[in-house]
């Protein structure tokens, strides 16, 4: 499944050096209203949410998973990745981030399959390393197909 959602349209990387965290997710999130996944509510909604609840995205030493309640306008489940090739400082300078996950579910368990890949993939060291240190949405690609046959 994982396998499936990020792929060429969903995968980005960027060597901007003046990205915010809310323009960080919505760059990752772009591929996703772009093919309908979501809607810009369900982007703003994720950027409100971190704005009232703190830099609780961040989910791994340099990793972010943004994400909102599926009535905020999920339309399928989907998962959006972009990596920025600088840290871009999550709410404040103690969650430095440059792996932006953004994933939308329609409802509390179709995407669990989704988050136990990701989850797999993102708890193995060496390949996280893998992933900071890509220099392009296809070495990154190469790197999670790889990991998740």
């Amino acid at each position: 499944m994982l396998n499936d959602l990020l792929n060429q349209e969903t995968v980005q990387l960027t060597d901007a050096t003046d990205l915010s965290w809310e323009t960080a997710i919505r760059l990752a999130a772009k591929p996703l209203v772009a093919n309908g996944s979501v809607t810009e509510q369900y982007v703003n909604s994720m950027i409100d949410v971190v704005n009232d609840q703190g830099p609780y995205i961040n989910i791994g030493d340099h990793i972010a998973l943004a994400h909102t309640r599926p009535e905020n306008g999920s339309n399928r489940i989907s998962l959006a990745l972009l990596k920025t090739n600088h840290d871009i400082a999550l709410v404040n300078q103690y969650h430095p981030i440059t792996l932006w996950f953004v994933l939308s579910a329609v409802d509390s368990e179709s995407h669990l399959e989704v988050i136990k890949q990701l989850m797999t993939l993102l708890t193995n060291e060496a390949t996280v390393k893998q992933l900071m240190a890509a220099s392009s949405a296809e070495d990154l690609l190469t790197i999670i197909h790889s990991r998740n046959e």
